[in-house]
């Protein structure tokens, strides 16, 4: 089956990184070198979204791959009661 052409969690990420992206610079401008703490707080959030999608996008793969294999081991079974 093709990938779609539209992945959500990718989009999800590059949002997600992009956004923290803004903040880690927004709060140089900002708060000058004030901002070091914060913009570990940022970091430290863009590496658990990115955690997550990772986790969501193996738990779908998973998911996936079982999902086949359980039309595989189907598609066999009724394969061996044709022939009989």
């Amino acid at each position: 089956m093709p990938p779609p052409a539209f992945d959500r969690l990718r989009a999800l990420a590059i949002v997600s990184q992009a956004i923290g992206l803004m903040l880690v610079i927004g709060l140089e401008t900002v708060m000058g070198n004030a901002a070091r703490p914060w913009q570990g707080v940022v970091l430290a959030g863009m590496l658990v979204a990115a955690l997550t999608i990772a986790l969501v996008r193996l738990y779908q793969r998973n998911l996936t791959r079982k999902r086949w294999a359980e039309r595989l081991e189907a598609s066999d079974h009724n394969k061996d009661q044709d022939d009989d």
